[in-house]
């Protein structure tokens, strides 16, 4: 036992248990990571394009055609041909790869689908619209139509001789009803049509001008990445705009030389 004892207190103390750390990761593991990191630096002198054509044809990274462009990429590549060995870890999946010109390409066909759903609501709307005001002005006229000839046969009815009939026909409240115009279901504008054209034409050329000129400014104060957009669209605002206010202007000189405005009447002043 005593001899047990000595050997036990002669061990050294490096044998005693020590703590567990993660262990390190392999140097190939390192090394791939800072061809990556190397690799995306090299790609970043390059417009964002090449990296997003390589990511959907990895076959291009061994294309010598391809890479006579980018001298600096052909020469990496060179250098690494393990990332032609396994192009997804080197340059990842194309799907997750943002191109701010796809970016923004996209954001405009959002904008425009927008756009066009909208207009064809719009439509849909007002065509259901003018289908309700037709049918309810088209019964209104029946309506009428109906009320009005119901009278005509009463009042023809009660005059049963023919001297009776023609001394009303001659009369001027017979004149009136007999000669009376079929009932309208539209009352009569009160400006003439030039006029009414070219009113419209002023107030959404001003509209137009105005939100384009709004969305210029506000192009000023957003992202850069909506920044071109709003003021594309300003633009042509102002520009259809500007078309709508030179149209009521050339119409009017038109109307006027044309002799399409109404005179104005004048009332005639009583002598003394």
């Amino acid at each position: 036992m005593t001899a047990l004892l000595v050997v036990a207190l002669a061990l050294p103390p490096t044998q005693a248990r020590q703590p567990q750390t993660a262990p390190a990761p392999p140097v190939e593991t390192r090394e791939a990571g800072q061809t990556r990191d190397a690799l995306h630096q090299t790609l970043a002198q390059y417009p964002p394009s090449v990296g997003y054509v390589l990511r959907l044809d990895p076959s291009l990274l061994t294309s010598q055609n391809y890479l006579a462009t980018y001298p600096a990429l052909a020469a990496f590549l060179a250098q690494h041909p393990e990332i032609a060995h396994n192009p997804g870890y080197f340059l990842g999946d194309a799907r997750g790869f943002n191109d701010p010109k796809r970016d923004l390409i996209n954001f405009w066909e959002q904008t425009l689908a927008g756009i066009a759903a909208m207009t064809a609501l719009a439509i849909m709307t007002s065509l259901v619209v003018w289908i309700i005001k037709t049918v309810i002005d088209y019964r209104r006229w029946l309506r009428l139509t109906k009320i009005q000839t119901d009278a005509h046969n009463k009042l023809l009815d009660r005059l049963t001789a023919n001297d009776e009939l023609l001394a009303y026909v001659q009369s001027p409240a017979g004149q009136r009803f007999l000669e009376s115009a079929p009932i309208a279901v539209e009352g009569p504008r009160a400006i003439a049509a030039p006029v009414g054209r070219i009113l419209w034409s002023l107030q959404v050329g001003f509209v137009l001008a105005l939100g384009g000129l709004g969305l210029q400014y506000a192009s000023g104060r957003v992202i850069e990445d909506v920044q071109l957009p709003l003021w594309v669209v300003g633009v042509l605002a102002v520009a259809v705009g500007g078309g709508f206010l030179v149209s009521a202007v050339v119409s009017y000189a038109l109307s006027h030389r044309l002799g399409l405005f109404a005179p104005l009447p004048i009332a005639s002043r009583s002598e003394p």
